[in-house]
């Protein structure tokens, strides 16, 4: 008997002790891998450098104003474009781990929670067939 009692305490200190502990740390390497995939900190740092690295440079020798404007502009619109498009898959990115957060919490708290729901739908069941 008192191994039994002792099984049922293992049991339920692994369900509600050592099992969320497993759960909250793949919740975190979820988190860890959506940032490192999706290089959210790396393209914070280089939000407005030109897109793929393509720059323009003047390549007249003295001043001509209209080399140095459409120096300018080109610069300007490849920065824009790489703030764009790194704006996006950082917006993509943290959506992805907002999601795998919000499913990692529904899923703890179901963990937490399913010998309870497990009752209480075992005993529906048994009063739909009595009943």
């Amino acid at each position: 008997m008192a191994l039994e009692i002792e099984l049922i305490f293992e049991i339920l200190w692994w369900h509600f002790f050592e099992y969320p502990k497993k759960i909250i740390k793949t919740i975190k390497d979820f988190l860890k891998f959506s940032f490192y995939y999706f290089s959210i900190v790396d393209l914070l740092k280089t939000l407005f450098a030109p897109w793929k690295g393509t720059v323009w440079i003047k390549t007249k020798r003295g001043f001509d104003f209209g080399e140095i404007l459409d120096v300018f502009v080109s610069n300007l619109i490849s920065r824009i474009l790489g703030a764009l498009v790194r704006i996006f898959i950082i917006f993509f990115g943290l959506i992805f781990s907002a999601f795998c957060l919000i499913l990692g919490f529904f899923f703890f708290l179901f963990w937490i929670f399913s010998p309870i729901i497990f009752i209480i739908l075992f005993f529906y069941g048994i009063s739909k067939l009595l009943f």
